[in-house]
């Protein structure tokens, strides 16, 4: 399905994202905000030298985010949202997961980071349908809750915009007839794209052609610009005519680029001012890793200086902290 996609004014998005930037936010707001940008995180490695133990490491971290908060905070922490890797990654970060809740030094947490992994011919979207298709069955197999896939630029920028449709419905029906489905994140690669116009475009095809509560996604990590708020400023506004139009629930993902504690909370009012005030909502849905999430692995560590900070009146060093 080609929806059509309305102009966009790029000196007016550029402003209004300028402006999430000047909000006064309260002490008490400020800590419940930084914990749900925790919470909405997900910690990623996607790099040639990842290895199994580098994996399990970050799958620690995506439990027990900082080791001594119940001593320094005085409450223990939410985990992250998911542990993102490469296909060949996935039945080492399932188990590394599982076996949290079996002691092995890691918290007995209620509930755990998902398993999210980035199939179909991550990052360049060139390879053939039919192994990127076997790519996310295989990822889905070997125990992926999430595929994050990446859209063919090349088909998008050539104006070929059914062949991008048609694969994302492929790769959308391969994450449904799973013995347990997969939620589906499109990354659209925003920073090749050019143009505010054909980010709403490629977000309008995604969500034309995914399921309710399925995720967009601005960007790979490999390509800079990432994410910008801008460019998450429209998508977001994609989201929210489609809920306008349809009542469906589609989620967003920034990813690559945010590092700060105080750029997290730019983008949870971008969030809020754009999606919180629909009709027949109740608060904001989209306020929850359910439906929002953050693609900034060093975003975490930046989170908890800043919560030992209003917990205590003084910053910790860097190294206070594990590295996944």
């Amino acid at each position: 399905m080609i929806p059509s996609s309305p102009t966009v004014d790029a000196v007016t998005a550029n402003r209004r994202a300028a402006a999430f930037q000047t909000r006064s936010i309260k002490t008490s707001t400020k800590l419940a905000g930084l914990k749900l940008a925790l919470a909405m995180t997900d910690l990623t490695t996607l790099e040639g030298k990842d290895s199994p133990e580098k994996v399990r490491s970050l799958c620690r971290k995506a439990v027990r985010p900082f080791e001594r908060d119940e001593e320094m905070l005085g409450e223990r922490l939410p985990h992250v949202a998911a542990v993102c890797v490469y296909p060949s990654m996935v039945a080492t970060t399932r188990e590394a997961l599982d076996n949290s809740t079996q002691g092995g030094g890691l918290s007995s947490p209620p509930s755990l980071p998902k398993v999210a992994s980035v199939a179909t011919g991550f990052p360049s979207g060139q390879y053939p349908l039919a192994v990127r298709l076997r790519d996310t069955e295989q990822a889905i197999a070997a125990g992926a809750d999430e595929i994050d896939m990446v859209i063919n630029r090349g088909a998008f920028l050539s104006g070929r915009y059914g062949i991008v449709a048609e694969e994302i419905r492929e790769v959308a029906a391969v994450c449904d007839a799973a013995a347990h489905p997969a939620h589906l994140k499109v990354i659209l690669e925003t920073g090749e794209l050019e143009t505010l116009d054909n980010v709403r475009r490629a977000s309008d095809i995604a969500i034309a052609n995914i399921r309710d509560g399925d995720f967009i996604k601005t960007s790979t990590g490999k390509v800079s610009p990432a994410a910008t708020m801008p460019v998450t400023l429209v998508m977001l506004e994609a989201i929210r005519d489609e809920y306008l139009r349809s009542g469906r629930h589609i989620g967003m993902k920034p990813a690559g680029g945010i590092r700060t504690a105080k750029q997290s909370l730019h983008y949870l009012v971008m969030v809020q001012e754009t999606l919180g005030h629909l009709p027949e909502t109740d608060g904001c849905p989209w306020l929850s890793p359910e439906l929002f999430r953050f693609g900034a692995s060093s975003l975490v560590n930046d989170i908890l200086r800043q919560l030992v900070k209003q917990a205590t009146g003084h910053y910790t060093a860097a190294y206070d902290f594990s590295e996944a």
